[in-house]
């Protein structure tokens, strides 16, 4: 007989379909379904979201698992199993690994480590110039047929405009997105925080706005002439958010996405030197803030992403300038966005839980983020309403660099299914080793 799931009397949001209701998902080998036969359902493994929120499994387009070359900061199964803690189904890994996943040989090597270790769905990107050097493009068509889903450098961005072109070019011919972290290094040099009131008090080089927004413009041009998708990530400036809101005004084919981190806080924290506040692009003015958050508003930032880069605490205890970039975000992304966009009365709840599945499950046409019948069965249960605090040692991923250790939360993930598999259950991973 079929295997069958029921989550019971939970309020059911699919912003894919504008679901909006209190009822019961059905769940039948592992693909969503209608209400079976009366046996099946009788013999269903039933599940109570009564009080809560039942929603398509949360998409990342942006993590770092650092397989292969750096599992002493996080592996495939503790990132995945960060990832379904915190209600993510999918994520896309990016190639910034050691080696850099340039080449077919390497992506074969991460979905081997997928296939063995992961917890949720993972989609590997590949590089987009050999060694992420910024002088050679990588075999983009190997790459493709090898399973990647985009290319990226990862944390670099290529700086040569005429290799950007050609690399584009490509990606486009096969089908694929360019994934681009925007940041001039002319402009930016050895920048750690905002450049700004904050960086001259503490007496620390700045990056400015002007380093993002001009790899924006950019990158808008070069989608513009060519046709092709460029997604960006982490978009954090003001500026940045109103030359993506004119392209895609005159229909330009870019999409953009905000971190937790640069929706919900200012570079007024790293006036403590914490360099858990220590991120690329940097923390910026309220202003920005304020202007990402009218960016998910009015669409023209696509989604949230967490950008999770986990970094291990002798790497990050160091003095600020010396300290690697990047926090992790996986397990508390869902908080962060109930608190600053629902909860806040911003947007509405299906609004918000679009940021986080189908809007970033579209940018890559991953076939995930909704609950349509026959689709694999990805599904978070969520209270929107639970208050938590994050502890050091209460992270599922291998590191605890968070800007959130210590900070009340409203809002928990309570259960994860990935293919219609229980793989997280109140704080509990339940498979994998």
């Amino acid at each position: 007989m079929s295997e069958a799931i029921c989550i019971k009397n939970g309020r059911i949001i699919d912003p894919k379909n504008d679901r909006d209701e209190v009822g019961d998902l059905f769940i039948v080998d592992g693909k969503f379904a209608d209400r079976p036969s009366d046996e099946m359902a009788s013999n269903a493994v039933v599940h109570d979201a009564s009080g809560l929120i039942v929603c398509p499994g949360l998409v990342d387009l942006h993590v770092h698992f650092r397989v292969p070359g750096q599992t002493h900061k996080e592996t495939i199964f503790t990132g995945t199993s960060a990832a379904a803690a915190g209600g993510f189904t999918s994520v896309i890994c990016m190639p910034n690994t050691n080696p850099p996943a340039d080449s077919a040989g390497t992506i074969q090597y991460i979905k081997d480590a997928i296939e063995r270790e992961a917890v949720v769905n993972v989609f590997p990107t590949g590089c987009i110039t050999v060694g992420m050097e910024g002088k050679r493009l990588a075999p983009t068509g190997s790459l493709s047929k090898a399973g990647i889903v985009a290319i990226s450098e990862g944390g670099k961005c290529v700086q040569d405009n005429g290799l950007m072109r050609r690399a584009i070019q490509y990606a486009h011919m096969f089908g694929i997105p360019v994934i681009d972290h925007c940041q001039d290094e002319s402009l930016n040099k050895d920048g750690v925080v905002n450049e700004g009131f904050v960086s001259t008090k503490l007496g620390l080089i700045g990056s400015p706005r002007e380093a993002e927004d001009i790899v924006v413009s950019r990158n808008v041009i070069l989608s513009s002439s060519t046709g092709a998708h460029i997604h960006m990530q982490h978009i954090s400036s003001r500026t940045a958010v109103e030359i993506i809101r004119r392209a895609k005004a005159r229909g330009a084919n870019v999409t953009a996405e905000a971190t937790p981190h640069h929706i919900a806080l200012t570079d007024a924290e790293v006036e403590g030197f914490d360099t858990n506040f220590k991120m690329n692009p940097p923390l910026r003015s309220e202003e920005d803030r304020l202007a990402l958050i009218e960016g998910l508003e009015d669409g023209t930032i696509d989604c949230i992403a967490t950008g999770h880069a986990p970094h291990t605490d002798y790497e990050k205890e160091v003095e600020f300038d010396y300290a690697p970039f990047g926090v992790i975000g996986l397990e508390t992304a869902l908080s962060i966005a109930l608190e600053e966009l629902y909860h806040s009365e911003k947007l509405s709840l299906i609004r918000t839980i679009a940021l986080l599945t189908n809007r970033p499950s579209d940018i890559l046409k991953l076939d995930k983020g909704t609950l349509d019948t026959n689709r694999s069965a990805d599904v978070t249960i969520f209270d929107p309403n639970e208050e938590w605090t994050p502890a050091k040692d209460s992270f599922l991923s291998k590191s605890s660099n968070s800007p959130w250790i210590g900070k009340p939360l409203k809002g928990r993930v309570k259960k994860t299914f990935v293919n219609g598999r229980l793989v997280f259950d109140e704080g509990r991973i339940l498979q994998g080793d």
